[in-house]
């Protein structure tokens, strides 16, 4: 038995009307040809699928289950069918996301939720598992944005600047160091450093500070959540370097003092990586303009102004 579509389609049609002419209607086509195609698949499965001498036209016991088939496989194939057409029209599609930058997440999730609102056909993940292979993950289609401290230069992908930030160390009032205008990378030596659960290539304050100046702190602790860093840090368990969007509130509060580090401070640039080809995509530009914008205004403060 050849069973097509348009057979499933046709049973169900002529179900809703009752009759070959209303269901030729609805189907756009002739009710002669709906006739043949009737006939055809009856001589096909070798059996009526309608008892015709009833009115309205109903079906028999073998079209009930072509009905109950249909009613199982149609929705699903016209679900695919509008998600196909969303795709082409560019309201639908897949936006699954890593981050190499643990502390992206305070920003992320307000730009998400802002998304969501606008395009709520675009399926939105982010998989922080994926984060130290995501480029490779990305050019192999299994996630569609990276976002990222360390552009690379790759065939087939974007890297769209989204904000700069500055690495700010953070410590608790009574600290010794809040006696200084900055703090520098021998100001570590004899510190307890609280950073996240991430190697060190991917936490500035090594990368861009201590690394370079060979400079080891005396200890290291690693924590998941920035709000039990910061509590650790208001105890005086220890000393951290957060971004500056982490500390916007913090350094309003007396629990807290807010240095740069050296006499010039740090400026670090954010970039989202996409593939070339999806760059362009109204819903990737868009959260790509969200991201450069959200980040910036968590930066300055609520009223816009520097915190």
């Amino acid at each position: 038995m050849n069973l097509e579509l348009r057979h499933l389609r046709t049973i169900r049609a002529v179900h809703q009307a009752g009759g070959l002419a209303r269901a030729a209607e609805m189907l756009n086509i002739t009710q002669s040809a709906l006739s043949h195609q009737v006939k055809g698949l009856e001589d096909q499965i070798g059996v009526e699928l309608f008892v015709r001498r009833a009115r309205p036209l109903k079906l028999s016991a073998a079209g009930m289950k072509l009905l109950r088939l249909a009613d199982r496989v149609l929705p699903e194939v016209e679900a695919v069918e509008e998600d196909f057409r969303g795709l082409l029209s560019g309201k639908s599609g897949r936006l699954h996301i890593a981050i190499e930058c643990h502390a992206c997440f305070e920003w992320l999730f307000p730009v998400l939720e802002r998304f969501r609102h606008a395009w709520p056909d675009v399926d939105v993940d982010i998989r922080p598992g994926l984060a130290f292979g995501a480029m490779p993950a990305l050019m192999r289609e299994e996630i569609d944005l990276v976002i990222t401290s360390d552009p690379e230069a790759q065939d087939g992908a974007d890297f769209t600047p989204l904000f700069d930030y500055e690495p700010v160390f953070v410590a608790a009032a009574q600290h010794p160091l809040a006696a200084k205008p900055h703090v520098e990378a021998e100001d570590f030596r004899d510190q307890t450093l609280i950073t996240y659960p991430v190697e060190r290539g991917r936490l500035d304050v090594f990368t861009q500070l201590l690394t370079p100046a060979k400079v080891e702190p005396r200890a290291i602790r690693q924590v998941e959540l920035t709000a039990v860093i910061l509590m650790l840090v208001a105890s005086n368990r220890g000393v951290s370097v957060l971004p500056d969007w982490v500390l916007r509130e913090v350094r309003l509060h007396t629990d807290y003092i807010t240095r740069p580090l050296t006499r010039t401070g740090l400026t670090r640039r954010l970039f989202a990586a996409t593939r070339s080809d999806d760059t362009a995509k109204p819903f990737m530009a868009h959260v790509l303009s969200l991201a450069r914008s959200i980040p910036m205004t968590m930066q300055r403060g609520a009223d816009g102004s520097e915190s």
